[in-house]
């Protein structure tokens, strides 16, 4: 045990110190011998000339070729003869000169005992050792090493069970010895050329890439994975995942359709257009497409601005330009129609048609322009504070049905505000029969839900279809007492037989409502295209965010022919279509045709249905995004940013409205990830004294010592002209640049100036010009560890340039280490504009070994 001296309790810091400690006390428990009182085996010192290593190549026995070793007890001839040959002994020797070139290993050796014993360990060495098939890349050796059935590996099969997780004996190593190399030597020696970014290069490659089969074949998915489907193997689950679904989608695409402020057949359209265009054109196999609660509420918000009449055709508002008064004078005259203008009559269905017609060319627009990673700016706390919002907008919207009182409509900011107040004093008038009713149903669903699908989940394939049994249900219950004749209670209305026929959306409608496509565009968008990758990662297939943008613009286009709203996806369908079997598009086209039946035969039956039930349905369905709320305390401990930025997507949301909301929500995720970037990650390198080449962050890990007189700064993320002055900041903190001297005292070399001292401080800093200047801001080569910037612009390169000025006049160097091609590209650009120069070199440990060159020298 090494102790403290007592004179270096001022001269040494107290880290230091415990650093040093902590280093020693680690080294003398790798060369302590250990005795197991369990097992008689004597670990010994991994420098011990005694120490063996036998694995056994060939069990070929050379007869009297090799003497029995001194150490090995009686009675052991036979498995001594076993294990000793000319291989052994080779491979013997090359491992003990590998433990003296590399004496810090995590290898334990036992010394040469009985012969069983020995072969034993053999035989647990060769089968830890990786077959020729496997590479080491591919099966990394640490704690958790497992095979593919995530049982342990060959060599932890001690425990019975097969899952014990073992640690091979035999530690991997290497030594490189090679000249110290510079990047111009490595640049020279591989042949590197920058890349031709000059426009005619990029035409000219984009020309010889294109394939004109493959971009047929890819804008069109379906011709890629039709000729792979088994009929035997994947029909059943997917007409079984179709008729679940079809299931479903009928009494979601009535109450959606509702929500939207259209018919209910409207919302029964979108099983069928839309998912018969996404089965040619997208790529996600497992998502169903059709309504979405919040793509039906921001439609509702279109409607309700834009639509002149009601879907009874009765008008919402009254001319502005004509007074009451006056009006009694015009009727009187016989020329009254001449002088009153012409209501332009907007139609509910006539907004959302043109509406999904304006999304529609939105996502071709996006998808041309090759937008489809615009989703990423949508960050988790965005999306998920959004949803949320938009369900207390969609509950907001039910509870005129559910009460079963009228409700005059609101419009712009703090709606929701002005509709709960007038549903607090609708209260006295609540229709108690439809009330009633809509309780009844919601408690049935709850029922359903939480007790009886879990428990036949396990006994049945098919989930319960407690949504098809609640509307066909409360339409019986409605034919049989005849509720909206005795006891007023709303109903869906008619719902014509058969499909609509194609007609062409009111173009004039399409610039009025382009503001508003565009933030439904990229919610539906960001909707699918999670979905889509969730499915994508968990069936191992691409998902491809163009093409998605392709087939969703082509769905809406044709969807505004066919009376359709914007299309979306569903969360609950598409994960009781994953897990009731479906394996393709196939089961949305199954699906679509049960609906297409429904329609044709079953559709009028439904026109005696309750709203209110529709009303229980969505509000139950909603469940999951209210569920979402949780999630904000996983945010709170990823950052204040996270929070904030769900927090304020929320409140605005909830109280201005749902697309200005969005937009404040996109700013302030936007602004939260450009406050990152102009924060990157920076810290100071420490080497390992036990690896060398290893550097890690001396903030993290203690036991890190810092090379001597140099620093090493690595910094990530980009370095531009908006990070320029952080990266300055930052470096000037951890180096202390600022309190370096303008020039360093040379150290002298005489050999007859041992008794010549200078003041020290504490912390063993140096004096200078009779102020003490401490010993951690002291240093002569500073190195930029650049492996993980990922751009540079000029103005860090003048950044950089201006910085080795100032090391020069403070008698230091800067050096350069490790940019990636990019990087060096700018670096060499850079130069040639008269900054610099730079001393760059391929690796971290090239630039080190350079620095202690220099400062040995």
């Amino acid at each position: 045990m090494i102790e403290k001296p007592k004179h270096h309790i001022k001269s040494v810091g107290r880290e230091a110190w415990k650093r040093l400690k902590d280093l020693h006390d680690r080294q003398q428990r790798r060369r302590r011998l250990l005795t197991h009182e369990d097992n008689p085996i004597l670990y010994t010192n991994i420098n011990s000339e005694d120490v063996t290593l036998l694995i056994p190549i060939s069990k070929k026995r050379l007869s009297g070729a090799i003497p029995k070793p001194k150490d090995a007890p009686e009675g052991d001839t036979e498995d001594t003869e076993d294990t000793n040959c000319s291989v052994f002994q080779l491979r013997e020797s090359q491992f003990q000169r590998d433990l003296r070139i590399h004496p810090y290993t995590d290898t334990n050796v036992a010394r040469c005992g009985g012969g069983k014993q020995r072969v034993q360990e053999v035989a647990e060495d060769i089968a830890i050792m990786p077959s020729d098939k496997e590479s080491q890349e591919t099966n990394p050796l640490n704690n958790n090493n497992t095979n593919g059935n995530g049982n342990g590996s060959a060599g932890g099969s001690g425990s019975g069970n097969g899952s014990t997780q073992s640690k091979p004996k035999i530690q991997p190593k290497y030594s490189i010895h090679r000249d110290v190399l510079t990047h111009e030597l490595v640049i020279k020696e591989t042949g590197y050329a920058a890349r031709d970014k000059s426009i005619p290069s990029s035409l000219r490659s984009c020309w010889q890439s294109w394939n004109f089969f493959a971009l047929f074949t890819g804008v069109i998915p379906i011709l890629q994975w039709l000729p792979k489907y088994s009929l035997r193997r994947d029909l059943a689950g997917d007409v079984i995942a179709g008729f679940t679904v079809a299931i479903m989608n009928i009494p979601h695409g009535m109450a959606y359709g509702l929500l939207a402020g259209v018919s209910a057949g409207n919302g029964l359209y979108m099983a069928v257009f839309p998912v018969l265009v996404y089965l040619l054109l997208g790529t996600s196999k497992h998502i169903s497409i059709g309504t979405f609660a919040v793509a039906s509420m921001m439609t509702l918000k279109v409607v309700q601005t834009y639509a002149t009449v009601d879907s009874t055709g009765s008008p919402l508002t009254a001319p502005t330009n004509v007074t009451m008064t006056g009006a009694p004078l015009l009727l009187a005259n016989a020329t009254a129609a001449s002088l009153t203008p012409p209501v332009d009559v907007i139609t509910n269905l006539e907004v959302v048609t043109s509406l999904a017609l304006a999304v529609g060319i939105v996502n071709l627009l996006m998808a041309f322009l090759r937008l489809g990673t615009l989703a990423s700016l949508l960050s988790d706390p965005l999306v998920n504070g959004f949803t949320t919002a938009a369900a207390c907008h969609v509950v907001t919207a039910q509870l005129k049905d559910v009460l079963g009182i009228e409700v005059e409509r609101y419009k712009g900011a703090f709606k929701i505000v002005y509709t709960l107040i007038d549903v607090v004093k609708s209260v006295p008038q609540t229709n108690l029969v439809n009330f009633g009713f809509c309780v009844g149903v919601i408690v049935f669903m709850v029922i359903c839900n939480e007790c009886l699908k879990p428990y036949l989940s396990k006994h049945c394939r098919l989930p319960l279809p407690a949504e098809l049994i609640a509307v066909i249900g409360g339409t019986l219950i409605s034919k049989c007492f005849d509720l909206y004749p005795q006891f007023d209670v709303k109903l869906v209305g008619v719902i014509p037989s058969g499909l609509p026929e194609p007609v062409l959306p009111r173009l004039d409608l399409v610039p009025k409502v382009a503001l508003d496509s565009i933030a439904i565009a990229v919610v539906t968008y960001s909707i699918i295209m999670s979905m889509g990758l969730t499915f994508a990662r968990k069936h191992g297939y691409e998902v491809r965010a163009n093409q998605e943008l392709f087939a969703m613009g082509i769905g809406n286009i044709v969807g505004g022919c066919f009376s359709c709203i914007p299309m979306a996806c569903s969360l609950s369908r598409s994960v009781i279509q994953d897990q009731t079997g479906g394996v393709s598009q196939i089961a949305s086209l199954v699906s679509a045709s049960l609906v297409v039946v429904t329609l044709m035969w079953i559709g009028p039956f439904f026109s005696d249905l309750p709203r209110c039930v529709l009303a229980g349905v969505i509000i139950v369905a909603l469940k999951p995004m209210f569920m979402q709320a949780r999630e904000l305390k996983k945010f709170s401990k990823q950052g204040k940013l996270e929070m904030f930025t769900w927090i304020s997507t929320f409140l605005c949301v909830v109280l201005i409205d749902i697309d200005i909301g969005l937009l404040i929500g996109i700013c302030i995720s936007l602004l939260a990830l450009y406050i990152k970037g102009l924060k990157p990650y920076s810290c100071l390198l420490g080497y390992m004294p036990e690896s060398p080449g290893i550097y890690m962050d001396l903030n993290q890990h203690r036991n890190a010592m810092q090379v001597p007189e140099t620093r090493i700064y690595r910094y990530s993320g980009s370095l531009n002209f908006a990070t320029s002055l952080f990266f300055r900041r930052s470096l000037y903190e951890a180096v202390g640049l600022d309190k370096m001297p303008l020039s360093s005292p040379s150290p002298s070399r005489t050999a007859g100036n041992k008794s010549s001292y200078s003041p020290v401080s504490q912390n063993g800093g140096k004096a200078n010009n009779g102020q003490l200047v401490e010993a951690s801001d002291m240093f002569k080569i500073l190195i930029l560890d650049f492996s993980m910037l990922g751009h540079i612009d000029v103005a860090g390169c003048r950044t950089l340039s201006d910085l080795s000025k100032e090391l020069k006049v403070r008698g230091a160097r800067l050096l350069l280490a490790s940019p990636v091609d990019r990087v060096y590209d700018t670096l060499v650009h850079s130069m040639a504009l008269s900054e610099g120069p730079f001393e760059i070199f391929p690796t971290l440990h090239d630039c080190v070994e350079y620095a202690n060159a220099c400062r040995t020298a």
